[in-house]
């Protein structure tokens, strides 16, 4: 634990006791949530979707999203009860006595205000006291503290002008700038590329630790915050599972829960089989008698589904709610198999890609060249802005302006995806990085997975239905689902569609665009596992990503781009294990890891 930690670590700024939200009467979200946080501590909140964690973090704000209530408990932040605020004295708490960095800056940040008027703004709302003179030192300062230029020509510039790490440390100035006494997290930086990601990071723990401000950091990902925090908590089902210190969870995690979380987790230290945690986290209203883990746990036994059992100490620094919690250390990671060859090394390439350039009101991509072979995984890396995603659509048929040579299967292909053959244009499929907005909220699961059928192939009726329920089948969901909406499925769930949705055209090459970035780690590895399948039968894969870990999980060879060049390439034990450029280094240096 840091020096700031242990000097303070009787100062509570954070006091929560038994907090229960709930969506109706008796069916709660959060139910018997207890915690502390001390001055210049940071707490890393861990668990899948719908586990609390979004709830809680708001609900130290005293708010609940549409259709919930805070019915219970007590939020004490520097002594002052929040849930008894209400009007303008909450919303001053807000803000001055605890700051909220969200997930999506793009979003969060009002895209009509310029980035010097929003922190002028914010501190004339909440520190009235502040003279003008003053209050132009302390956005100084505090952009300086964030890694941002304090010039007139950055304070001028609006949000859309900045890149997605910089509109995060801007949520962070902004949260910063009233000098809180708690700062929370939710998620903000999944969508950032592993370098980025890395500095937001080491900005948060530096100001924490000098200003003795206390944070929590929401995540689903435990290696994100692996050396971040001071302490894990770990929910499921509305309820802390497990409560530890940051050795001694990594070192030792009592829960079945928490070891599921870590073994789902892919390093890109080494390739290792990566275990999805069978079933679903019960919805609320649905959570059964006993321990909520129960129909999902190895462990499991008869008095797991009598009583839910109580948080209560195991060690010194260790808290679990478990009957039979593990006690022993993890075991060391058995590497998974060495790599092969993909299936069609060594024949004639099934793309061939040749000086490809493409231009919009800048130069984004020059002279990339790449092969892929039939039955191969070719991950495309690099920071935000390299050309990853541009290089793909170009691919896919669906950027304008690129010019360049590509073969597909040994002929010529159009760069444009209205001027491929029709029987040509099924075999590319692409699958876009958000399951969410992918999907037609319209259109029922048949709808949308039969569609392509219609058109490609004219297959309707009986036999259309009898191929959706085979490929959704495929994609491990179940056929009864065809007449379900895209609102009543699991974002992984989504993503199984997305994935059907391509595989029900018969693709030979599949173009997917970040499509675990936004997964729970546990949907992500069976994901990764299903496209491992889908390669091992054939199918060739052309995978974007920046997270260098799924890289190693599931690529047979890399390429890494930096600002549209193509800068190294090679098998992933050569790039990952011996990079030759300098960027490839930084990257690796910057993602996050399970191990070392």
């Amino acid at each position: 634990m840091n020096a700031v930690a242990e000097i303070a670590r009787d100062v509570r700024v954070l006091q929560v006791d038994d907090l229960r939200v709930e969506l109706a009467p008796e069916v709660d979200v959060l139910s018997g949530v207890s915690f502390n946080v001390a001055t210049g501590e940071i707490l890393g909140l861990v668990g899948e979707s719908g586990s609390g964690k979004t709830t809680l973090a708001t609900a130290l704000l005293a708010h609940a999203r549409q259709g919930a209530r805070i019915v219970d408990g007590r939020v004490e932040v520097a002594g002052q009860s929040l849930l008894e605020l209400s009007g303008q004295a909450l919303r001053r708490a807000r803000g001055s006595l605890i700051g909220y960095v969200a997930q999506d800056p793009a979003t969060a940040l009002n895209p009509s205000l310029r980035i010097g008027s929003l922190l002028r703004e914010t501190l004339a709302v909440h520190q009235q006291h502040l003279a003008r003179g003053a209050q132009q030192q302390r956005i100084v300062e505090t952009l300086e503290n964030v890694g941002l230029p304090a010039d007139p020509e950055f304070l001028r510039r609006f949000p859309h002008q900045l890149s997605g790490g910089q509109q995060q440390r801007v949520m962070l100035a902004l949260a910063f700038v009233l000098r809180p006494r708690l700062i929370v997290l939710d998620e903000p930086t999944t969508a950032l590329d592993v370098t980025t990601q890395a500095h937001i990071l080491a900005t948060l723990r530096q100001l924490c630790k000098s200003q003795g401000v206390a944070a929590i950091y929401v995540s689903h990902d435990l290696a994100v915050i692996k050396d971040l925090v001071d302490r894990v908590l770990v929910m499921y089902a509305g309820r802390i599972v497990e409560s530890a210190s940051r050795e001694a969870l990594f070192r030792q995690p009592a829960h079945p829960y928490t070891r599921g979380l870590l073994a789902a987790i892919p390093d890109v230290g080494q390739r290792r089989p990566l275990l999805a945690i069978p079933g679903q986290a019960p919805a609320p209203g649905q959570r059964p008698r006993g321990c909520a883990f129960a129909p999902r746990c190895p462990r499991r036994g008869p008095q797991c589904s009598v009583l839910e059992p109580p948080l209560r100490a195991l060690a010194p620094e260790v808290q679990v709610a478990c009957v039979d919690p593990h006690r022993q250390a993890l075991p060391e990671p058995v590497p998974g198999p060495a790599l092969q060859l993909a299936p069609g090394a060594g024949l004639v390439p099934l793309l061939e890609v040749e000086d490809l350039n493409l231009a919009y009101d800048r130069q984004v991509l020059f002279d990339v060249s790449l092969q892929v072979a039939p039955g191969e995984c070719l991950a495309l890396v690099g920071a935000s802005g390299s050309g990853k995603t541009s290089l793909a659509r170009a691919l896919a048929g669906l950027g304008d302006n690129a010019q360049g040579r590509v073969r597909y299967a040994g002929r010529p292909l159009s760069l444009s995806a209205r001027q491929r053959e029709k029987g040509l244009r099924h075999q590319i499929q692409y699958i876009f990085q958000n399951p969410y907005r992918a999907l037609n909220p319209r259109h029922t699961l048949y709808q949308t997975l039969s569609a392509p059928l219609e058109h490609f192939f004219g297959i309707q009726g009986a036999e259309a239905r009898a191929r959706v329920d085979a490929v959704l089948q495929r994609v491990s969901l179940s056929p009864a689902l065809a007449d379900q909406y895209p609102h009543s499925l699991s974002g992984g769930e989504r993503q199984r569609v997305a994935i059907a949705r391509a595989l029900v055209c018969e693709p030979k090459l599949l173009i997917c665009d970040e499509v675990t970035s936004a997964l729970d780690v546990s949907v992500q590895a069976s994901i990764l596992a299903l496209l491992r399948q889908l390669q091992e039968e054939g199918l060739t894969l052309l995978f974007v990503t920046h997270d260098l870990g799924v890289v190693r999980a599931i690529a047979d060879r890399v390429l890494v781009l930096k600002q549209g060049r193509v800068v190294e390439q090679g098998t992933v034990d050569q790039v990952l294990g011996r990079p030759e450029h300098a960027y490839t280094r930084t990257l690796l240096e910057n993602s996050p890891r399970l191990g070392g």
